[in-house]
């Protein structure tokens, strides 16, 4: 018993000394501490001086010492570079007055004004877009390089590459400053010559005519596409992949791009190194569906790559274009087409499985607009066929971008994926690159139907940015007067509904039938969409005509033309509908547009009749380059309870039936020859656009080989050219809708100056009296 109570003594024992050691090594450690930093070694407070408009708050929250902390020149060295790392600061000292921490800070100033001087040839709001400075924000000596690096970027696309920008920095009282960017724009570094190496099919003028860069000529100072720019250069690569793959060439590649400054320090040489590779067929083309709705044999049917077929890669994309879109309209929204291609390099084919499969959904979480410095958001965002929270839709994107281009107020469009903030959502970024929109010309010319011309004009086709058409115009010729004014709402109390006012004066001279009229009006116009191709278009016109004929020619004038003599007075209202896939308007390659017309006189006034006209065009790429294109036109008068007046009918010659001239074909009088002009025609082209070599297409010069078929017929007989005794006193020629044919060849030059046409045609079939002209021309310019 006393052994187990002195053994519980000596455990109390020892515990008891380890806590006194414990506590007496803890008071030693601490102590020695203190004795080690000293109480001077300890903050007693942390004083910011030099601060004018940053709270001193605001600076403590950027270091990590504090008051009560020790002192550690680590931690010190931390918060100096926290401090300098804000941009706030010009200059930050951390140093201590006894236990006091004290920082000395100089702020950066506030930039009160930025200016550009010696810049030419960009604008002001062009270069201050490219920045992230901006007045009323700190300044930083760092933001500056990097505003100067953007800014020589800038002029570096443009093929300034000599161009240089000193920054000045003007001091002002209250710690503000004005930043000047002294801009030496420098000339402009152009494309000497453009090289290609180890091409055999393709020589290198047809390449040259291929890619966007441009080697630099004297008549091409209007553009910008013979100067160096390295962006354009990757796209000519992407330009030269797409035509050797549309051609046969699965395996051309360019194996190096070569860009060299030439000896005078302004002009460039680009040389490429290509392998082109054989010609390829498509094999096996195979359609592998894991949709239940989509069966593998039914899609077969429907691509556009067709076993022994020369291989295109452009038919690949189509082809995964329309089974998306095939499968859109079954209701699947989210579907991924994706072409597994199989080379077969013994036998020189393409094996193809087009593999669908359903998509994961995607969803827009953002539409981004980059570019715009006029035209308003709200202009592009409504052409846009994906907003916010729509289910992506590569189709969709790419009609955005159509239809964003063919607004014609931007040189570059590109719409861009970006990841969003999940993987289920992405952000579109529409990029664009503004042109000018406003128009002011003065012209000049000569033509072979209306010999001296005038015209003056003046549009501006983006009104304040808003995207509204307002346009006056004027033109003088020794055939017309003409004067007209007219302005265009695209988007109509902000919905999708044109609205259009147009008010005109015309003074003509129609030689061909020997009468003169004056008309002055106004119409009214709107049209909206039906669907995204589909667009249907309401009108009113009224219009005041004076017909007349000369005094001294009145007696020898045909009494068809003299029945016409009065004042008119035209009341209609008018209806039309169009359809309309093709691809670009001014220079169609691919599509089709179909539009009827129809117009009723007779609410109001004193002329009655019913108007109708149909056309239709159709473009397609046949080989190459060659565009193949067809066109077609009706056109019907009818009256009601009262003859057609001339002025009204329709009149068919050049330039619509090449190799005729104007009013050449149709109804005429026999003894005076005047042509009556018809309440009846139809007429047709085909027309084949021929690819020059590299030199004609650079001048912008276009060649076309066509057919044109057609006929004028069918005009009402006048009562009082009627008696008992003789019947009609004067015989009507060549009222007869049997067709007539012309073909020929026309040349187009897209001059820096206005157009030049030049058309070469013979009359295959023609009637007795109708009159043709195999060349003819017309001449403009404008300066």
């Amino acid at each position: 018993m006393l052994n187990r109570i002195c053994k519980i003594c000596i455990v109390w024992f020892y515990l008891i000394a380890l806590v006194f050691g414990a506590a007496f090594l803890t008071a030693s450690g601490v102590q020695a501490q203190q004795s080690a930093y000293g109480d001077r070694d300890i903050i007693s407070d942390v004083v910011v001086q030099g601060n004018q408009r940053i709270e001193v708050e605001t600076v403590k929250s950027y270091i990590f010492v504090h008051k009560g902390d020790i002192y550690d020149e680590k931690i010190v060295d931390r918060s100096l570079k926290s401090l300098f790392n804000t941009g706030l600061f010009s200059d930050v000292k951390i140093g201590r007055s006894g236990k006091t921490l004290v920082i000395e800070i100089s702020e950066n100033p506030i930039i009160n004004r930025i200016v550009f001087e010696g810049n030419k040839f960009k604008k002001d709001e062009k270069l201050y877009e490219e920045i992230n400075l901006r007045p009323r924000i700190v300044f930083s000596r760092s933001k500056v390089r990097g505003d100067v690096q953007r800014l020589l970027e800038i002029y570096r696309r443009g093929g300034r590459f000599s161009a240089s920008i000193e920054p000045k920095v003007i001091q002002l009282d209250q710690n503000r400053v004005n930043l000047v960017f002294e801009i030496t724009e420098g000339p402009k570094s152009s494309i000497g010559k453009i090289n290609f190496m180890g091409n055999a099919i393709y020589n290198n003028d047809d390449l040259r005519a291929i890619i966007r860069s441009k080697e630099s000529r004297w008549w091409k100072f209007l553009t910008s596409d013979d100067t160096y720019d390295p962006d354009r250069m990757a796209f000519d690569k992407q330009l030269l992949r797409d035509f050797y793959r549309s051609q046969g060439y699965a395996d051309f590649r360019i194996t190096s791009a070569v860009t060299e400054l030439a000896p005078n320090k302004e002009d460039f040489f680009i040389n490429y190194t290509i392998e082109e590779g054989v010609i390829y067929h498509f094999g096996e083309i195979t359609v592998e569906s894991q949709i239940p709705d989509l069966a593998s044999d039914i899609l077969s049917l429907l691509v556009f790559t067709k076993e022994g077929k020369l291989y295109n890669s452009e038919l690949i994309d189509q082809t995964v274009e329309y089974l998306t879109s095939i499968a859109g309209l079954k209701g699947y929204a989210f579907v991924n087409v994706r072409p597994r291609i199989k080379r077969d390099r013994e036998k020189q084919t393409v094996n193809i499985t087009y593999i669908v499969n359903k998509a994961p959904r995607v969803y827009v979480e953002r539409v981004e607009i980059r570019g715009n410095v006029r035209t308003h958001d709200r202009v592009i965002r409504r052409e846009m066929r994906l907003v916010e929270g729509d289910s992506y839709n590569s189709s969709k994107m790419k009609r955005s971008e159509i239809r964003v281009r063919s607004l014609g107020f931007f040189k570059e469009v590109e719409i861009d994926q970006i990841e969003g903030s999940s993987n289920d959502k992405t952000i579109l970024e529409v990029t664009v690159e503004e042109q000018a929109t406003g128009e002011l010309s003065v012209g000049a010319g000569f033509s072979s139907v209306e010999s001296f011309l005038f015209d003056f004009s003046i549009r501006e086709r983006n009104l304040l940015g808003r995207g509204q058409d307002l346009r006056f115009g004027s033109r003088i010729s020794s055939r017309r007067k003409e004067l007209d004014v007219g302005f265009t709402e695209p988007y109509f109390m902000g919905r999708p509904v044109v609205a259009g006012i147009d008010i005109f004066f015309r003074d003509n001279s129609f030689r061909e039938a020997n009468f003169t009229q004056v008309s002055v009006g106004l119409g009214l116009r709107t049209a909206f969409p039906v669907t995204e191709f589909i667009v249907m278009s309401g009108r009113y016109n009224l219009r005041k005509d004076i017909i007349d004929i000369p005094a001294a020619f009145l007696s020898s004038r045909s009494p068809f033309t003299v029945t016409n003599i009065g004042t008119f007075t035209t009341s209609s209202v008018g209806y039309g509908i169009s359809f309309d896939t093709l691809d670009n308007r001014q220079k169609p390659n691919r599509g089709q547009r179909i539009v009827l017309n129809q117009d009723f006189a007779g609410l109001g006034g004193n002329v009655r009749y019913v108007r109708t006209q149909a056309n239709y065009n159709y473009f397609i790429p046949i080989i190459g380059r060659w565009i193949f294109g067809a066109k077609a036109e009706l056109g019907h008068i009818l009256s009601l309870g009262q003859d057609i007046r001339i002025n009204d009918r329709f009149f068919l010659g050049n330039p619509r039936m090449r190799g005729f001239k104007q009013a050449g074909i149709g109804p005429r009088d026999n003894l005076t020859t005047d042509a009556l002009g018809g309440n009846a025609f139809y007429k047709g082209s085909l027309e084949i656009f021929i690819p020059l070599g590299s030199g004609a297409r650079e001048l912008g010069i276009e060649a076309s080989a066509f057919i044109d078929a057609g006929a004028l017929f069918s005009i009402d007989l006048p009562d009082q050219l009627f008696n008992s005794a003789t019947g009609l006193t004067h015989n009507i020629v060549a009222d007869t809708p049997k067709p007539r044919v012309s073909a020929g060849i026309g040349f187009t030059w897209t001059s820096p100056f206005g157009p030049f046409r030049v058309d070469f045609a013979k009359a295959i079939l023609s009637d007795k009296f109708d009159k043709t002209e195999f060349f003819q021309f017309n001449i403009g310019t404008r300066f």
